[in-house]
C-alpha cells in the first residue's frame, strides 16, 4: 500500500465491521481505531469495561480449532484472520474495540480487512519499525495418528514461507511458497478462505463450535466435492492455511524476519512455535529494519506462491 518498511503504520481513520462469530454464533460489531506509535495491536473488551487484551504471546489461551486470547478470564476468540490482514498490510498499531467474545468470520478470509484498510487509508508513522530478526533454527514436532506434523523457522532474509498440506479428496496434497515482503498479500492470500469437511459438522456442533457457520463464511467440502464453489484459487487451501499461520505468528509481537517451513500444522502448532522461539532469547534480536529488500520477481504469481499441486 505504498507506506515505506522502514516506519509504522496505523490507519488513518476509524472502520467498523459487524457480523457473527463462527464458533460462538454470537453478534458481533467491532471497531478499528487509530493507536499511538509502539502500542501494538490490542483488543478492547467494550462489553466488559473497555478490558484491554493486548495481542501476543503472553495472552494465547488454549489453540485447537482457532486461535484465541485470554488476559485475567477475559476472551478474545478466533482472531487469526484479523491479526493476518494487519500483518500482511503493514498495520503495526491498532485498538480493536469489540463488543463480544468473538472476532467476527465475515466471509471467512481476510479480504474484507484489506478492502476496509484500502479504503480508509494507511498513516505512516515516525517511529521506526522493529522485526524479529531470527538467528537460529526453531522447530517444533508432533506425531500424531496421520504421521509426522512440523513447523520451524529459520534465519532469512524477508518474511519467507513454505507452507505444505496433506488433506483427504479433494484438497490432497499442495505447497505454497512465498515472501511476504512482496507485498502480494492482498491479492494473493487474503482472499483464501476457511474451509470445513461436511462430516465432521455433527462432531464441531456437539462440542459448541461452527454455531455461526454457513456455506457463506466457509469452503463446504462433502462427498470429495466442492459443495458452494467455485474455489477463488485452484489451491485456495492452502492459501488459507498460510493466512492463518501469517495471524498466528503475529502473536510474537513483531513481523518476522526469517523463513517459515511448515508441514501438515495448525493453529495449536503455530502458536507452539511462538511460544518456544519467545522463551528462546538466543534464537532472535529486535532489528530495527531489514537487511535488503527481497528480488521482485516479473510476476508477483510466480514470485509469491508455487503449488506443489491442487
Amino acid at each position: 500500500m505504498g507506506q515505506s518498511p522502514h516506519r509504522e503504520c496505523t490507519l488513518q481513520e476509524a472502520v467498523s465491521f459487524s457480523g457473527v462469530g463462527l464458533h460462538s454464533g454470537a453478534p458481533v460489531t467491532m471497531r478499528l481505531v487509530p493507536a499511538a506509535p509502539g502500542s501494538g495491536i490490542v483488543f478492547r473488551r467494550t462489553d466488559l469495561d473497555n478490558f484491554e487484551i493486548p495481542a501476543n504471546g503472553r495472552n494465547v489461551a488454549k489453540v485447537s480449532y482457532a486461535t484465541s486470547l485470554m488476559r485475567q478470564s477475559v476472551l478474545i476468540s478466533t482472531t487469526e484472520h484479523l491479526l493476518s490482514a494487519l500483518i500482511g498490510c503493514g498495520v503495526d498499531n491498532v485498538i480493536v474495540e469489540i463488543d463480544n467474545l468473538e472476532v467476527p468470520i465475515l466471509d471467512g478470509s481476510a479480504l474484507p480487512y484489506v478492502e476496509a484498510f484500502e479504503r480508509v487509508g494507511i498513516q505512516q508513522q515516525r517511529r521506526r519499525r522493529e522485526y524479529l530478526r531470527i538467528l537460529k533454527p526453531v522447530e517444533v514436532t508432533e506425531k500424531s495418528k496421520d504421521g509426522l506434523k512440523f513447523i520451524g523457522v529459520y534465519p532469512g532474509k524477508g518474511y519467507q514461507i513454505d507452507y505444505s498440506i496433506d488433506f483427504p479428496a479433494p484438497i490432497g496434497t499442495s505447497r505454497f511458497l512465498g515472501d511476504l515482503q512482496t507485498g502480494a498479500y492482498a491479492d494473493l492470500i487474503a482472499p483464501a478462505r476457511t474451509f470445513g469437511f461436511r462430516e465432521d459438522e455433527p462432531m464441531l456442533r456437539n462440542m459448541g463450535l461452527i454455531r455461526g457457520a454457513d456455506d457463506t463464511c466457509a469452503i463446504i467440502i462433502g462427498d470429495k466435492k466442492v459443495q458452494n464453489g467455485p474455489l477463488r484459487f485452484a489451491d485456495e487451501f492452502v492459501r488459507h492455511k498460510v493466512l492463518d499461520l501469517i495471524g498466528d505468528l503475529a502473536l510474537a509481537g513483531r513481523r518476522i524476519q526469517g523463513r517459515v517451513v511448515a508441514e501438515r500444522a495448525g493453529h495449536a502448532m503455530h502458536t507452539a512455535l511462538v511460544s518456544t522461539l519467545l522463551k528462546d532469547r538466543s534464537a532472535w534480536e529486535l532489528a530495527p529494519e531489514f537487511d535488503e529488500e527481497p528480488a521482485m520477481e516479473s510476476s508477483l504469481n510466480a514470485a509469491f506462491a508455487t503449488p506443489v499441486h491442487a
